[in-house]
């Protein structure tokens, strides 16, 4: 039997992307965030969750997709190994189990942020790497 890998899809600018769900910590409802100095521009600010400060990253901008978020936009909570930050999406679509083999590299995607695509039918979602995408960044710790 091949090993299983449980994702979370979500959809930003008409794409599907997905992330490990081990890293998601969790999804909620997107508020403004409070804006602070940032010499990287995709930071959208900070929001306060239960407690601790979490800097709130616009995935869009960092992807390079020039995106307006809509108002049903969510704040997916993600774990890296160096602590925890929000990124802003369009909407959090499922959570799938699929089999390791359907997830293939990209050789032409940067692969600081991608791990690869998952293969699913029709869908091909792009699997992110948490750990690239929010590098150089300080996380709440």
């Amino acid at each position: 039997m091949s090993d299983t890998r449980q994702l979370v899809i979500f959809s930003l600018a008409r794409e599907e992307y997905a992330l490990p769900i081990t890293r998601v910590q969790e999804i909620i409802r997107y508020t403004q965030p409070r804006s602070v100095a940032s010499s990287a521009p995709w930071i959208r600010g900070v929001i306060n969750l239960r407690g601790k400060i979490v800097p709130v990253c616009d995935l869009a901008m960092r992807l390079g997709l020039a995106h307006e978020h809509s108002e049903s936009a969510k704040i997916a909570v993600v774990e890296t190994e160096d602590g925890t930050a929000g990124i802003v999406v369009d909407s959090v679509e499922e959570v799938l189990t699929i089999a390791a083999d359907q997830i293939e590299a990209v050789a032409s995607a940067d692969s600081e942020y991608v791990d690869g695509v998952a293969k699913l039918d029709r869908r091909l979602p792009i699997l992110l790497n948490p750990d690239g995408l929010l590098a150089g960044i300080r996380l709440a710790v």
